[in-house]
């Protein structure tokens, strides 16, 4: 074993990054509402809650609120295109299927999808996230109290990423930065473009490692993957990790966070799901409508179309806010409660259609784990009485930055 193996990394503060947030906005959904109430369907300048967005060239942009009408449009990958994200995060994570459109995107998620089968998930689960939740469980759990966000929800996530990959433990932290620097290349341009350098620049030499000397992880299998013939190039495998570290970072962290949270300030649902913990699936997809951990998904109009009514022109942006979509008064009851009992209904908090998220089995799973193993070793879990002002924020990611709670050690 090396010595990165065993040398313990360095703690990563989600404080440090706080700009990532998007600002300090708390409560976006009344505004999502009454924007709702008015269309669906917005051409031009909106405000959404962080001031109006902005835009050049000669198309004006669109902002959908409705759920129907993103359905619409992620159903509608000719109509409407992924490439938009050529040039928002395409500089920074290279060509992924991310911004792919049909046919490649088919044959490129092909290549990489093996990795999530069900198999896959099953060994992960039990050797390996299982494992990671109760270390860092173990470093608060007598303590009677912690910070669920700094303590576990937010370095758990990494380490599954990085072990899956094969990654020694004291690179954790730089994975956890970089990814979240990359994720928030919009607050700090320069920022993530040298985190995707480095992210570069890592692998390479680990991609090189990895053909002379294959391994029982991730990289090894992406290194030799095949479908029909075709392998994945070295800048390929760059992009998919770039994708993977942010997608497999920030948004489970945010997920599990925002779950937590649901279940906190709703004892009497925490208390059901503690009992019965056939509640804790659908427990998590409510919080994910309720509190996706990513907001906005774009496209771009391939022509000249028309949505709910409204004339939408070739070449415009088109925003698709899916945590206003997810609390669509035409789709939920009381869209604005947190109801794991309320009827099981679609959401789009991992997306819909071709590009529906790759990786939403294992988020559920990771989620899933983590809750769980936290019921089997904290008894009396609740948010702590001496906290103040624990709150959920942000806009494009939204999640609680803080979680502090009191507990029994069982």
């Amino acid at each position: 074993m090396t010595t990165a193996e065993t040398t313990e990394p360095m703690a990563f503060d989600p404080y440090e990054l706080q700009d990532t947030v998007a600002g300090n906005v708390r409560d976006p959904f009344p505004r999502f509402a009454e924007l709702r109430r008015q269309s669906p369907v917005h051409v031009g300048k909106v405000d959404v809650g962080n001031g109006p967005n902005e835009f050049f060239g000669p198309v004006e942009p669109v902002t959908v609120l409705g759920f129907d009408e993103c359905v619409q449009v992620l159903r509608d990958n000719e109509t409407y295109s992924s490439t938009v994200y050529e040039g928002v995060m395409g500089m920074v994570m290279g060509k992924t299927i991310l911004q792919m459109d049909e046919p490649e995107h088919r044959v490129s998620r092909a290549l990489v999808s093996p990795a999530f089968r069900s198999k896959m998930l099953a060994r992960w689960e039990e050797g390996l996230v299982r494992t990671v939740v109760n270390e860092l469980i173990d470093q608060f759990a007598e303590r009677g109290k912690a910070d669920l966000v700094r303590e576990l929800t937010f370095n758990f996530p990494v380490q599954v990423i990085a072990r899956i990959l094969g990654l020694p433990r004291a690179d954790y932290p730089r994975f956890q930065r970089w990814a979240i620097e990359i994720t928030s290349v919009a607050a700090n341009w320069d920022r993530g473009v040298a985190a995707s350098e480095a992210l570069r620049d890592y692998f390479s030499g680990v991609l090189a490692e990895r053909r002379a000397d294959p391994a029982d992880d991730l990289i090894s299998e992406l290194v030799n993957v095949e479908v029909d013939g075709q392998k994945l190039t070295d800048e390929e495998i760059y992009s998919f990790l770039r994708l993977l570290l942010p997608a497999g970072v920030e948004t489970t962290y945010r997920a599990t966070g925002s779950l937590l949270f649901a279940l906190l300030t709703h004892p009497d649902q925490l208390a059901r799901v503690v009992e019965d913990r056939t509640l804790l699936a659908q427990a998590i997809e409510e919080s994910v409508r309720w509190e996706p951990p990513v907001t906005l998904i774009l496209r771009r109009a391939m022509k000249t179309t028309e949505l709910a009514g409204v004339k939408i022109d070739e070449g415009a942006d088109v925003a698709l806010l899916l945590g206003a979509a997810n609390r669509d008064e035409r789709k939920y009851e009381n869209p604005d409660e947190f109801d794991m009992f309320r009827d099981s209904k679609q959401h789009i908090g991992f997306g819909f259609g071709v590009h529906v998220c790759l990786g939403m089995h294992l988020a559920r799973m990771e989620s899933r784990v983590a809750v769980n193993t936290l019921f089997d070793r904290l008894g009396d879990l609740k948010l702590d009485p001496a906290a103040e002002d624990v709150h959920i924020e942000g806009m494009a990611f939204r999640s609680p930055l803080s979680l502090p709670v009191t507990f029994r050690a069982r």
